[in-house]
């Protein structure tokens, strides 16, 4: 029902408009004692228009909409950027590389190859640094991905309400503890494809250690509160209550998505993995790591800042946010990116005969979550006016965790592609 209140019956609105005789004299020297009755009248007028769409007249025809198609533009800019890069790797110069590789059929030709061909041996080989907690990570962020895409799709369908902010987060909360399979299965199946046999370890893991580490935090969080004396401070067996009771739902079906990962075949390689590893020549600084890692997870990062400033502003300038079809194309947008920047990357480091690209091909694009980071410090700085120690430790913990969550699901993304990828390429050479 939509309301209209006036000064006096709806009627009777147009003969009060600067009528003297409805005008009150003060005078001029007006006990304190004076009082003034107000008085107004509420005539409801039944609407047509569902209750789930009320909000769209702030939307309609806002100046806000044309910035939210310069984001989507922006973000394609980016993508097709990519795709020409990928398709002139992928189209050209592999291409031209399988070709001259295929057609070397003398011991002497064979000596002078040079580029990525050469760690073929090696490119499959598992990684020697955890690769335990490399699988739980790549789970986790396929999780989160999943949970916030199906959100994003009740959203846009109008099966939940984006303005009702407690109930979109128990959807975001009940949807990822519904993904755990997913988590399971992902982990799972890499950690087996890694020769690891902690399995029960790696499911444990993947079930409880993003949301084990974040009550940890949060319970610190509380302390603080608490002390203070803040109304947001909630009760420690509260916290309990709802750790067991995401354990209790969330384990299971994580030990049933690893159980299924477990089961199914191990990722089938092209090539044999050498006994002996090969020898990783001086590899150049811009190739490098632990430098590309910090340019990679600029294009991820600059695919949806635009739509970030909206998003920062819902959060914690309480402004409206209800674009979720928006916020839809620039998710795949930001797959797409991740997806082809991992790839770009993960070829460029085994051209330079660098085959540990697994934990490379993570952090290429999870970097985007420091940027994120550093982009919530720029906007407390900047666009909000705390004041006290405490506000602004909730602020830099809330968005401690989304940073995470954010770098998490970008590098599994990153991770996931560049393992294709290789199987890929090396699968259309022939090696002896």
């Amino acid at each position: 029902m939509d309301a209209i209140a006036n000064g006096g019956s709806a009627c009777e609105q147009p003969h009060l408009d600067n009528d003297p005789n409805y005008y009150f004299a003060l005078p001029e020297e007006a006990p304190e004692s004076t009082r003034i009755a107000m008085s107004y009248e509420v005539e409801f007028v039944e609407s047509e228009t569902d209750w789930t769409d009320r909000w769209d007249v702030y939307l309609i025809g806002a100046p806000d909409d044309d910035i939210h198609y310069f984001s989507i533009v922006n973000s394609l800019m980016i993508v097709l950027f990519l795709t020409a890069a990928v398709t002139t790797i992928m189209v050209r110069t592999l291409r031209k590389d399988i070709a001259l590789y295929n057609e070397m059929q003398t011991l002497e030709e064979a000596q002078d190859e040079t580029g990525w061909k050469l760690v073929h041996g090696d490119v499959f080989r598992p990684p020697q640094t955890s690769p335990l907690l490399l699988s739980i990570v790549a789970g986790t962020g396929a999780q989160i991905g999943i949970a916030f895409f199906f959100v994003l799709i009740c959203s846009s369908l109008h099966l939940m309400n984006p303005m009702k902010k407690g109930q979109t987060l128990s959807a975001i909360i009940f949807l990822y503890v519904l993904s755990g399979s997913v988590a399971g299965y992902v982990s799972a199946r890499f950690y087996k494809f890694m020769g690891g046999k902690e399995w029960k370890q790696n499911a444990i893991l993947t079930a409880v250690g993003l949301p084990g580490s974040f009550v940890a935090i949060f319970i610190v969080l509380n302390l603080f509160l608490s002390v203070a004396g803040a109304a947001t401070a909630v009760s420690f067996f509260t916290i309990i209550k709802i750790f067991m009771l995401w354990c209790c739902v969330s384990v299971p079906l994580v030990l049933v998505g690893s159980y299924f990962g477990l089961k199914a075949e191990v990722f089938e390689i092209p090539t044999k993995i050498n006994q002996i590893a090969r020898v990783i020549p001086p590899v150049p600084l811009h190739v490098d790591p632990r430098v590309a890692c910090w340019m990679g997870g600029i294009l991820p990062f600059g695919s949806v800042c635009i739509e970030l400033a909206f998003i920062m502003s819902a959060l914690w300038l309480h402004q409206i946010y209800y674009v979720m079809g928006f916020l839809l194309a620039v998710w795949l947008i930001l797959v797409a990116t991740c997806a082809q920047v991992a790839m770009v990357l993960c070829y460029l480091q085994l051209c330079v005969e660098d085959y540990r690209w697994w934990w490379a091909s993570f952090w290429n694009c999870a970097t985007a979550g420091v940027y994120l980071f550093l982009y919530s410090l720029w906007f407390l700085s900047s666009r909000l006016d705390m004041v006290g120690a405490l506000p602004i430790i909730v602020y830099l913990t809330y968005m401690g965790m989304i940073s995470i969550c954010f770098g998490l699901f970008c590098g599994s993304i990153g991770f996931i592609s560049s393992f294709f990828f290789c199987r890929k390429i090396y699968g259309a050479v022939k090696v002896d």
